[in-house]
């Protein structure tokens, strides 16, 4: 995806450097070697490498800032790429369009073309598309889903059967239990 939008990718990389003390023996910088630390792949980490382009989104992994609202999973779009910093404007929420500056030696963010479910909590947006090869697996999830988005005309589903051929429906999960005790009214 990255491929075809215009413009120049930047590199970025994590530190991979280990400095050694009487905790970490030799014995671990031997048998876990710096190439194999940098092929590790983690949610919530930002892989060794990033390739980023000016105008693309991307997905702050952790919080850095929240009064500025700077906080885990906020969508940035990138309008300028530096030595040592990433700019660019808030997606959505109270912060919307604000610029922005994350200074870091290691960017905690990832491309943000799609989202989870979980993630998109707390999300406004126009337009929602949510995919839906299997159908949701708890309580909630497809509330979360259908509710991210400010219209229903913003809104398109694709929901695929177990032969991944569209579907016109799919199952929801309630749990009746999580109702027993509210009041009415």
């Amino acid at each position: 995806m990255l491929q075809k939008i215009p413009g120049h990718c930047r590199c970025y990389y994590s530190s991979d450097s280990m400095q050694l003390d009487t905790e970490v023996p030799q014995l671990f910088a031997e048998t876990y070697p710096t190439e194999f630390l940098n092929a590790l792949q983690f949610n919530g980490v930002p892989d060794h490498e990033i390739r980023l382009k000016v105008h693309t989104p991307i997905m702050l992994l952790r919080n850095l800032s929240p009064p500025n609202g700077l906080c885990n999973g906020t969508r940035i779009l990138i309008t300028k790429l530096g030595e040592n910093i990433i700019v660019g404007n808030i997606m959505g929420g109270s912060f919307d369009t604000k610029e922005v500056v994350i200074p870091r030696r290691q960017f905690p963010v990832r491309l943000c073309y799609g989202m989870t479910i979980n993630k998109s909590q707390g999300q406004t947006l126009d337009k929602v598309g949510v995919y839906l090869p299997k159908p949701v697996f708890s309580h909630g999830q497809l509330y979360v889903a259908a509710s991210r988005v400010r219209s229903a005309g913003g809104l398109r589903f694709l929901i695929e059967n177990e032969e991944n051929i569209p579907a016109s429906y799919t199952r929801n999960i309630v749990y009746s239990e999580a109702f027993t005790d509210i009041a009415p009214g």
